[in-house]
This record gives structure tokens, sequence and C-alpha cells, in this order.
């Protein structure tokens, strides 16, 4: 069965770090990987991906700011998430290749 499972979101201050974890089961992050963000009231977007060659991408907003990574033996994505703004508060999904999803993860950004 493909399964994704994302977890590491929380509340954190504006300033903080999360890092978000995706593990695949049944699938693989090898050929590509995506991490989504939709906050409420607004459409989804992409917040990064990475594909088969390591060429990343990032969304203008979160540029310098997230790093995505994969853990191929582990057959994990992450997001690190740094310097964090009340408007990244966002249910997190990760995506692998083939329309793949996960379940989504809260990350709220809050004083």
């Amino acid at each position: 069965q493909v399964q994704l499972v994302e977890s590491g979101g929380g509340l954190v201050s504006p300033g903080g770090s999360l890092r978000l974890s995706c593990a695949a089961s049944g699938t693989s992050f090898r050929q590509y990987a995506a991490w989504y963000r939709q906050a409420p009231g607004k459409q989804r977007e992409k917040v990064a991906h990475i594909a088969d060659t390591n060429i990343t991408y990032y969304e203008d907003s979160v540029k310098g700011r997230f790093t995505i990574s994969r853990d191929n033996a582990e057959n994990t994505v992450y997001l690190q998430m740094n310097s964090l703004k009340p408007e990244d508060t966002a249910v997190y999904y990760c995506v692998a290749a083939g329309g793949v999803w996960g379940q989504g993860t809260q990350v709220t950004v809050s004083s």
C-alpha cells in the first residue's frame, strides 16, 4: 500500500524553526519530492520540490528560509523551515512522483 506520513508540524513563535518529515512506504522519493501548503481560505501552493537530479525549486516567499532535502536510504523527505512568519501558517503536504499525497501536517506560526 502506498502511503506518505508527514510529521513535525506544530505551533511555533515568529522567527522560530520547524523541520517537517515525510516518510514513504510503497513508493519512493528518488525521482521527485515536493512540499505544498494550503492556508485557510487560500489555494494550495507548491513550496518546494527536489528532482532526481537534486535540482531544487522554492516558492519566492520561502527562498533563503526553507530547505528541502531527502534521505533515499530512509525513504524520507524533509522540509527545514527557519525564520518562520505568521503567513507561513498552513497545512503542509508532501508529494511523491505519480501524484501521491500525504495527509498533511498543521504548522501554526503565532506569538
